[in-house]
């Protein structure tokens, strides 16, 4: 398996901006920007051609995704190739760097109309870029739509600058309609629409270039939403030590539902023991345990059959974290297992709150919110899209956008599940993970990713980075085992990765 090491920042449309203007203000004239951009295209235009194709047509809006895509023109008409460059409104005045761009391209511009698409090798995209804020009009979305059936019927390629015109750069929405690319090259770093679905769909491979943008402008503006790649966690990911002991990786506790739904609690306690916790125990009720015991062998059980009998258990400072949810069942018997873990409000464990858990507050927020501020230790939430919805009805605006509210407003690290898994931390970080396949959407997978969490949580890695980690190890088993995947598959091909984590740092 390959992994890399990728930068994990990302930027906002309105921090990318803030980048180009900072670097321009020290000195690097803005065309300069649009020129090695407009290299970059030209680069990849070239690489994605066949020798005896030499037909290019280029699409250009009216900013400065369009001046790029001059630049592009120009530098591809001397390379030799026949460029046609079609815009939406060619006769309009072109103005700031564009205008320099408009220059620089010696040939001429065509309307953008169905006519223009006529027989070519490939298609570059630079009618709107990454901070495209509303929705393309009506003839626009026709247009897109035209565009799309072409390159499908025809079987052309096509290159996006930045993003795929009609996807917007900070959440991946489709802005009424959006071309669909084959490649998309972008600038500086990743954008949260290039991970973020439906845009990471409609990107095809993404190419980040280096355009002249100083590192150093990241520290300067504030950098808080991450591409969810070993590179963002690796360096606080823990390793055993040769004169550590069992106690120095953490005792995970998981709370098991009743006799006939336990196997929840057992695939999320052999995911935390394969993720490096030092213990594992699964409490569960009397009656459930000669279940558990059939099924177990590493991990120890006690029985817990009330708020009292895990305020007992807790009294062990070492288990230091517990999860609370998987098949344990909704109602009021869960509330009062979890204000029972909240009672020691002066506790550091870490509580990983799933599934019957928060479905237990549905529709009360608020009331959970006030147990996790009034705690010590990290709190960790993972729904998927009903749960968040059932716990957080008020929150509004995309996925991104909810799991930083949410986040916020309850004090707790929000683990939003998806194919575009999303972990929101109070503080206001966020990581997208993009490495999920299809076949994870299967029974009992977040049972696993509780026991990743925790086990990560037990050995003292710090929260955003062991939840992020925890997200991205829990994808890159599923993509690891392939096709038939199901849930107890992922703990077991878990060592693999792991080991290849190891050779990667």
């Amino acid at each position: 398996m390959n992994l890399s090491q990728s930068s994990p920042y990302m930027l906002t449309c309105a921090q990318m901006a803030a980048a180009d203007q900072r670097t321009i203000a020290k000195g690097l004239p803005g065309f300069d920007l649009m020129h090695e951009a407009g290299a970059a295209i030209a680069r990849q235009a070239l690489a994605l051609l066949s020798s005896e194709a030499n037909k290019i047509l280029i699409l250009c809006g009216p900013g400065n995704n369009g001046g790029d895509g001059l630049v592009a023109a120009r530098l591809l008409q001397d390379e030799g190739l026949q460029v046609m460059v079609a815009a939406l409104n060619p006769d309009k005045p072109w103005t700031g760097d564009a205008a320099l761009a408009r220059q620089f391209w010696n040939g001429p511009i065509v309307p953008l109309t169905q006519q223009a698409l006529t027989r070519v090798d490939l298609i570059i995209d630079g009618l709107f870029g990454a901070g495209l804020t509303r929705a393309l009009d009506a003839s626009t979305q026709a247009l897109v739509h035209s565009i799309n059936d072409f390159v499908e019927q025809t079987g052309i390629k096509l290159l996006a600058i930045d993003l795929p015109s009609g996807v917007n750069g900070d959440n991946g929405a489709v802005m009424g309609a959006a071309i669909a690319a084959d490649v998309t090259v972008t600038f500086f770093c990743h954008k949260p629409g290039h991970l973020l679905l439906p845009g990471r769909d409609l990107c095809g491979q993404i190419q980040v270039e280096q355009i002249g943008i100083d590192q150093s402008v990241l520290s300067e503006i504030g950098i808080d939403h991450f591409a969810n790649e070993p590179a963002l966690w690796a360096a606080a990911f823990p390793q055993p030590s040769r004169i550590g002991h069992k106690y120095h990786r953490g005792h995970v506790l998981v709370l098991s539902g009743g006799m006939i739904s336990t196997g929840a609690a057992r695939l999320a306690a052999r995911g935390a023991l394969r993720c490096g916790a030092g213990l594992v125990t699964l409490a569960s009720p009397s009656e459930a345990l000669a279940v558990n015991a059939a099924h177990l062998s590493a991990i120890m059980l006690r029985a817990c059959d009330g708020p009292q009998d895990l305020q007992n258990l807790l009294q062990d400072m070492r288990k230091n974290a517990l999860i609370i949810g998987p098949g344990l069942g909704t109602g009021h018997n869960t509330r009062a297992l979890i204000q029972a873990a909240f009672h020691d409000q002066h506790a550091t464990r870490a509580l990983i709150l799933d599934a019957d858990a928060l479905t237990s507050f549905a529709g009360q927020a608020e009331d959970l919110a006030a147990l996790i501020k009034a705690y010590h230790g990290p709190v960790v939430l993972t729904p998927h899209e009903g749960e968040f919805a059932r716990l957080f009805n008020e929150a509004k605006g995309s996925r991104l956008e909810r799991a930083r509210q949410s986040a916020k407003t309850s004090g707790a690290l929000i683990v939003l599940k998806g194919p575009d898994t999303i972990v929101a931390h109070p503080d206001g970080r966020v990581s997208i993970a993009a490495n999920a396949p299809p076949s994870l959407a299967t029974a009992g997978a977040g049972d696993v990713l509780c026991g990743l969490i925790a086990a990560l949580l037990a050995q003292a890695m710090p929260a955003f980075e062991a939840v992020s980690a925890a997200v991205w190890l829990h994808g890159q088993c599923a993509s690891a085992f392939g096709p038939g995947l199901i849930a107890e598959d992922l703990p077991e091909i878990l060592p693999r990765i792991l080991r290849d984590l190891a050779d990667l740092k």
